[in-house]
């Protein structure tokens, strides 16, 4: 009986040895495959990426705590580790139980434009109102067209900056330019001041377009004591005199951003204006009986320090929601096929690309939006100068 037990005992030691070796032989092969094998066959880094940066991060999170139990305290109580099932499903034919646009994204064409994360949702924010661009041949962008517009008294304004200025001893920036303004689609334009034009994919204008928004902008930034810099230069105009396509904009953009830096090493903030091709409810707020064009953050994903930008985003969403509920459409994330993925903002920690209304808001309303998001964002400037100064 002994005897029998200690066989037992024996053979399971020779199994889990034999077994152990087996893993060690398979595992050194399998490293001897992967390191040997020519490069144009090997698994590169962006294939794990692609298959892995849907799983679950907390799937991420319980390997880490099986080496630091210290992770375990973290967790929280009600979430529950994925079924291996579900994450090998997933990973093997990229598709997600719970979201229906993994499956149908491939199958219909231009769904594509839904497949992407909301990383802050503001009010009324889904996945069926994200902002996206309307791509005309660059021929229609540069066509000719009336515009209509009533500019207010910029003068009169001014005065009224000046005189409040003086009234309420508003610090400055002492004549730097710490904000640079840029627009990558110069022409984007807006219904309203396009009598001509009903189709909302051509509402392009030479002059009447989003370059408005973001000289306005920038004096309503300058009446709050921060200096700002607005590139003029006509992107679109750039692309067809280079014989570039639209589509490389950010390519053509890009130049100016790298140059405004280099020459000004004051500007600590980089903001690319745009508009969405989005309609009026989805990007209309009234507040107070006054109606506002709403805005969206929009960051690129695809550089390393994309976190960087995300955290100015988020940070700006939450004070416009402070103070000006329901403007702020939330924070969006972009990447994969079909987008620039950048968006220039791998050039500054503190790059935004913000979406000021759609085509069918009026200049009083995207101003309107400019004055919240330049009195937001001088309290978000002032209150980390005075942390700067006393640490």
């Amino acid at each position: 009986m002994k005897n029998n037990h200690l066989n037992r005992n024996g053979h399971s030691i020779y199994r889990k040895s034999g077994l152990y070796l087996i893993s060690i032989l398979i595992l050194f092969i399998s490293i001897g495959i992967l390191t040997t094998v020519q490069p144009a066959y090997r698994f590169s880094s962006s294939l794990l990426t692609e298959w892995t940066r849907d799983i679950d991060g907390f799937v991420f999170y319980n390997l880490l705590s099986m080496e630091n139990r210290a992770f375990k305290q973290a967790f929280p109580e009600d979430r529950q580790l994925p079924k291996l099932s579900s994450v090998l499903f997933q990973v093997a034919t990229n598709l997600k139980p719970d979201d229906p646009r993994s499956l149908l994204g491939n199958e219909i064409p231009g769904f594509s434009i839904y497949d992407r994360q909301i990383l802050i949702a503001g009010e009324g924010t889904n996945y069926t109102n994200l902002p996206f661009e309307s791509s005309p041949p660059l021929e229609e962008v540069l066509r000719d067209r009336e515009a209509l517009i009533d500019e207010p008294n910029e003068e009169k304004d001014q005065k009224e900056e000046d005189k409040e200025g003086s009234e309420n001893k508003t610090p400055t920036t002492d004549g730097r330019k710490v904000v640079y303004i840029y627009n990558t689609h110069t022409r984007e334009s807006f219904l309203p001041h396009l009598p001509d034009v009903t189709d909302p994919d051509l509402a392009f204008h030479g002059e009447v377009n989003i370059t408005k928004v973001s000289d306005h902008l920038a004096k309503a930034l300058e009446a709050k004591g921060i200096g700002a810099e607005v590139e003029d230069t006509d992107i679109d105009k750039v692309l067809n005199d280079k014989g570039m396509k639209r589509s490389q904009a950010y390519d053509a953009s890009r130049e100016f951003v790298e140059e405004a830096i280099a020459m000004n090493d004051e500007i600590q903030f980089v903001f690319d204006l745009h508009r969405d091709s989005a309609r009026k409810d989805v990007t209309t707020k009234v507040i107070n009986g006054e109606s506002y064009a709403r805005i969206m953050f929009v960051v690129g994903m695809e550089h390393p320090e994309h976190e960087k930008n995300i955290k100015i985003a988020s940070e700006l969403h939450d004070l416009i929601e402070e103070k000006y509920p329901g403007i702020s459409r939330g924070v969006v994330q972009k990447e994969g096929s079909g987008v620039d993925g950048i968006y220039n903002q791998d050039l500054s920690d503190n790059a935004v690309l913000i979406e000021f209304g759609g085509v069918d808001n009026n200049l009083d309303e995207l101003y309107r939006a400019a004055d919240a998001v330049a009195d937001v964002f001088s309290d978000y400037y002032w209150d980390a100068e005075a942390v700067q100064a006393n640490p």
